[in-house]
């Protein structure tokens, strides 16, 4: 059994949003298909860091969803900045339960033990964002600290993290969520929302005692990065 990570499919099965009009993203949910099945297991379990689906409601969500539900493996889900159609908690369990999703779970200000270690996360914030920092940042920082306490309650060792957002990006840095990192003692952290030539301005490296990578679909060539939880089967 293993874990794997990979963020931004951008779906857009229920509605017209089509990403292959972008360099690189040609026939991109095939490929991803083909990828995930070739690497993924029906044991292993998969964290998809939010912008799922183009979906604004459940209504047009629902393929994609029913798309990453039967992929191989439990996918840990969590909200990205375009991931328009996702309710509350109670109504996108409800959701999943009444269509059948069973091998998707939503991760939002909770944990889950997986495959030895403490999977937790949330959207977070970055400074590319046109939101208000103040609402928006507080709300996202809540979230995140809510995440990492039930993550530390779940006492499996290493607690890794997954943001949507970048913490670390050319030169910006969200501190409060490197503080809140760092607090709860998590030394690996998964982001996604980068893409194109951007990529090549991520940051992947160690900054203040944390390794930080990026893990967006297309830079990931559409293939699911698998993390060593130094868990074996």
């Amino acid at each position: 059994m293993s874990l794997f990570v990979i963020a931004d499919p951008h779906l857009s099965l229920g509605t017209d949003k089509p990403m292959n009009i972008f360099d690189g993203w040609v026939n991109y949910e095939k490929r991803l298909a083909d990828n995930w099945s070739k690497s993924v297991g029906p044991c292993d379990s998969v964290v998809i860091p939010g912008d799922i689906s183009w979906g604004i409601d459940l209504a047009e969500a629902l393929p994609d969803l029913r798309f990453i539900n039967d992929l191989p493996g439990r996918k840990y889900i969590l909200k990205g900045n375009h991931d328009l159609w996702w309710p509350t908690m109670k109504k996108l369990t409800g959701f999943l339960e009444e269509n059948g999703l069973d091998t998707i779970v939503p991760v939002f200000r909770n944990a889950y033990a997986v495959e030895g270690v403490a999977v937790c996360g949330t959207r977070s914030w970055f400074y590319d964002s046109s939101e208000p920092k103040e609402k928006v940042f507080s709300r996202e920082m809540m979230r995140l600290e809510a995440s990492l306490q039930e993550a530390a309650s779940l006492d499996t060792g290493e607690i890794i993290a997954f943001l949507h957002y970048p913490p670390v990006f050319s030169g910006m840095i969200v501190q409060e969520a490197v503080d809140l990192l760092k607090k709860y003692g998590v030394k690996r952290c998964f982001y996604g929302h980068i893409h194109g030539k951007n990529i090549y301005s991520a940051f992947n490296g160690v900054y203040e005692d944390i390794h930080f990578r990026l893990i967006s679909a297309d830079a990931l060539s559409f293939v699911p990065y698998r993390i060593d939880t130094g868990v074996s089967g």
